[in-house]
Order: C-alpha cells, then sequence, then structure tokens
C-alpha cells in the first residue's frame, strides 16, 4: 500500500520537479554527511526523499539517522541550522536553479516501520 501511495505521489509530481528532487537529494546527502562528520562524530546521515512543492519554493526532505543515540535531538539541530544548509545548498546548485526552495526537514521512519512490521510477522 505504501509503495502504491508513493508511485502515486510521483506520478503527481511534474518532470520538473522531479528532476529538482533528485538534484536536492544528491547535494543535500553531500552536504549533511560533510556536517555530520564535522559536527555530530560517526552519525550516518541519509537523504532518503524529497518532494517539492509545484511552485517550486518548499522542499521537504526526509532523512533517515543511524549511529545517533537521541535522534530528535539531531534532527532538531539540522532543523535549527537549516539557514546554514540552504546557504551551502545554493552556493552548489545555483547556476541550476534562480531561487533556492526553503527547507523543511523530516525524520524518514519508513525502516523502523518496515522492521516493527518484520518483528510482529516473526511472533
Amino acid at each position: 500500500m505504501a509503495f502504491f501511495f508513493y508511485s502515486y505521489l510521483c506520478a503527481m509530481e511534474s518532470q520538473r520537479q522531479q528532476k529538482i528532487a533528485r538534484l536536492l537529494q544528491k547535494d543535500l546527502g553531500e552536504i549533511l554527511s560533510e556536517k555530520a562528520r564535522n559536527n555530530y562524530g560517526n552519525v550516518l546521515i541519509t537523504v532518503t526523499k524529497v518532494h517539492v512543492t509545484s511552485d517550486l519554493s518548499i522542499a521537504k526532505i526526509y532523512l533517515s539517522l543511524f549511529a545517533v543515540a537521541d535522534k530528535k535531538a539531531l534532527l532538531k539541530g539540522i532543523q535549527n541550522s537549516h539557514k546554514e544548509i540552504r546557504l551551502l545548498l545554493g552556493n552548489r546548485i545555483r547556476h541550476q536553479l534562480r531561487v533556492v526552495p526553503e527547507l523543511a526537514f523530516f525524520e524518514d521512519d519508513t525502516l523502523d516501520y518496515i522492521e516493527n512490521i518484520d518483528n510482529l510477522l516473526r511472533q
């Protein structure tokens, strides 16, 4: 069911939105992994999904956080430094986009959900 819903969302996005989402996912992944290495130690941050609004003004970024004791605190730290991350992103994509979208970060709990279902099926 989740795959169908995700496919439906992707089908609703225009090709331009999908291209920008892939660009943002790649560059944000590199920025966040470098930031995590410098500020948080051995934390692994993966950008799993990016959804861009139709007017390209807001990007919803879903992150998977690994090897961290307090995921909520790490996500809060990333959300608090969204202006710095947006500036770094703007420096990277200045030749592809005129305006850098506003960034909204969310935790992607898909892997936790899958693990929970797997544990329930084993019982």
